[in-house]
């Protein structure tokens, strides 16, 4: 199984870049998963952003709206396609579970 080595500590990952463990996450985590999908530094807000799809996760075990997660971290509308490309990424950067399959939903839309 891949890992990622963060500040001494290794850390699981599936084949995917998706960790292996929820609780693992931390900001150091989550900084060396968005240098592994080409995010050099995090824009402001954006810590605040993974906190709250965590938070959210775990209320609901679903993925919030993302219009949702910019309003409630006070950052404009568009705010996790502007800094994460796509909402996968955001996903994966918050240290949430891989999707597999459903996670085609949020790249690619509902199928037709």
């Amino acid at each position: 199984m891949p890992e990622l080595d963060v500040d001494g500590k290794r850390i699981s990952v599936d084949a995917d870049g998706f960790l292996v463990n929820y609780e693992d996450w931390n900001e150091a985590v989550a900084a060396a998963l968005a240098r592994k999908e080409g995010i050099k530094e995090f824009a402001p807000g954006m810590l605040d952003a993974l906190r709250f799809m965590r938070d959210y996760y775990v209320r609901y075990k679903f993925f919030p709206i993302i219009r949702a997660v910019c309003k409630n971290v006070g950052q404009p509308k568009d705010c996790i396609t502007e800094n994460f490309i796509d909402p996968a990424t955001a996903w994966k950067l918050a240290g949430l579970p891989n999707l597999g399959e459903e996670m085609d939903i949020f790249e690619y839309g509902p199928p037709d």
